[in-house]
């Protein structure tokens, strides 16, 4: 029997959400793939929703509010006074994504050049990489390429979903953010990456945004699991015939 309380109602995803731009998205596509959704009602996941938590690290530069982002949506506050995070720090959430637990742990690394080597030590099994910037500096849009870098060191980059989030939406002019969201959805294009704009202080596209991460995170990993289990199925059919055909050696 579970010892973990019930999910809270505002966890809850029986929809995938939607991208923000979709000139920068993973995929555009409006559900969640069949087999995931199928696996789902047959209770087939593996792992997932039994034991699996992914791991999301939150990287870039300092103060550009990776940790009023992460604040906003666990805990659903705003702190105006600013304190850098030394090393790292985590939180964990829980989901129920298609009718199927789901835990996320997303990690607050600091942006502070005295701590990025500890920090990098805790990149290593993230299922997603989330690389925030601030929309009002264009400096913080250029270092998001050498954070990437140092992210996918310790990381197999086929495996790791990618997310380009820009901050501080509420202090952007329109004119301003027209101009840094065509750079930012150029780079994320580039790195295959999907873009998001949030405001950590009105909670503009944040809740969305987190909710997208859980999704196709929760999505891949269903996938990655009915792959090894088919491969198993394969193993086992091809060790069958190789059995028989020992066996049938004798006569």
């Amino acid at each position: 029997m579970s010892v973990l309380p019930p999910v809270r109602k505002d966890r809850i995803i029986a929809q995938l959400p939607k991208f923000f731009n979709k000139g920068a998205a993973l995929h555009t596509k409006d559900e969640f793939h069949p087999k995931v959704k199928t696996a789902c009602q047959e209770q087939r996941t593996g792992t997932v929703g039994r034991f699996k938590i992914s791991k999301v690290i939150v990287v870039g530069d300092l103060a550009v509010g990776k940790t009023c982002l992460i604040n906003r949506f666990c805990k659903d506050v705003f702190d105006k006074n600013y304190k850098a995070t030394i090393g790292v720090d985590f939180e964990m959430e829980r989901f129920e994504v298609l009718g199927v637990p789901f835990s996320l742990q997303l990690w607050d690394t600091a942006g502070q050049e005295r701590f990025k080597c500890i920090a990098s030590t805790y990149y290593r099994g993230a299922q997603a990489v989330v690389i925030v910037f601030d929309l009002n500096d264009v400096a913080s849009l250029q270092h998001t390429r050498q954070w990437l870098e140092d992210a996918m060191k310790e990381n197999d980059p086929t495996s790791v979903l990618l997310f380009l989030v820009g901050t501080k939406k509420d202090l952007s002019s329109p004119a301003q953010y027209s101009l840094i969201e065509q750079d930012a959805v150029k780079l994320a294009s580039e790195i295959n990456a999907e873009y998001w704009a949030v405001s950590s202080l009105s909670g503009e596209n944040v809740r969305e945004f987190f909710f997208r991460v859980a999704s196709l995170t929760f999505e891949a990993n269903v996938l990655a699991e009915l792959e090894k289990s088919g491969s198993r199925r394969i193993g086992e059919v091809v060790k069958m015939d190789e059995q028989k055909c020992a066996y049938c050696q004798y006569y």
